[in-house]
């Protein structure tokens, strides 16, 4: 949590004591538990400490909106501290585990240390700023464009964790997860997917994911770091 902090904000050592003090409760989830569900009234928050983390929401025909990905280091329902009845669900994409925080604990420590708070603030502003990204990448780019843009940001979210050292990754997203995030059938994610191979900008196998024409997969995916707000971002 501090490194992704420290990714999107200065922190001074003060800064840092203090959010090393802060008490959490380790939890693992397997990929078919929600970690909370939209309409909950949670007391805590949570950061992912392993795996992959979805936000998703329902229409009432019960089809599926995946509408952003979370990878360690993230506090996916941070902004649960000021609203008390969540508008979305959190659901593992792997099995997970996760630090949940209370928000009295939280909220004190937001009082008692207003850098702390501008921080967590920022966060929040930053998964905004993401969610307008995605708003814009289904509505606007077509198929191929979308999925070779939320490759290129999961490689990018991942590399700044120091999860991974170059353009190859472990990710456990099924082709259904997938085309719930990029708004697409399954059929039509599968296809552009071959298609992503055939031109040479990926190769799959399994979950490992390797961009092996980086810079191509960035100009399919017309994908510029600016949303991301990383003090270091970069797409080399």
């Amino acid at each position: 949590m501090i490194r992704k902090l420290q990714n999107i904000s200065d922190l001074t050592q003060s800064d840092i004591a203090v959010l090393e003090s802060i008490q959490f409760q380790t939890r693992d989830y397997h990929a078919d538990q929600d970690i909370v569900r939209e309409g909950d009234r949670p007391t805590n928050s949570f950061v992912v400490l392993d795996g992959l983390v979805g936000s998703t929401k329902l229409t009432g025909e019960g089809k599926r909106q995946v509408t952003s990905f979370f990878v360690p280091g993230d506090i996916p329902d941070l902004h649960g501290l000021h609203l008390s009845v969540l508008d979305c669900t959190f659901s593992p994409l792997t099995r997970v585990r996760v630090g949940l925080m209370r928000h009295e604990a939280l909220r004190a420590i937001c009082d008692q240390h207003p850098s702390i708070a501008t921080v967590f603030w920022r966060s929040t502003l930053i998964d905004a700023a993401i969610y307008r990204e995605w708003v814009t990448n289904v509505g606007r780019r077509d198929a191929y464009a979308r999925t070779a843009h939320i490759l290129c940001e999961l490689i990018v979210r991942l590399r700044s964790m120091g999860l991974i050292s170059d353009h190859v990754a472990e990710l456990p997203i099924t082709q259904a997860e997938l085309a719930d995030a990029v708004g697409l059938s399954t059929v039509h994610v599968n296809r552009t997917l071959q298609e992503l191979r055939r031109n040479g900008l990926i190769v799959t196998e399994g979950s490992r994911f390797h961009a092996v024409d980086w810079a191509g997969l960035i100009r399919a995916g017309d994908f510029d770091t600016t949303y991301l707000h990383q003090k270091n971002a970069r797409t080399l």
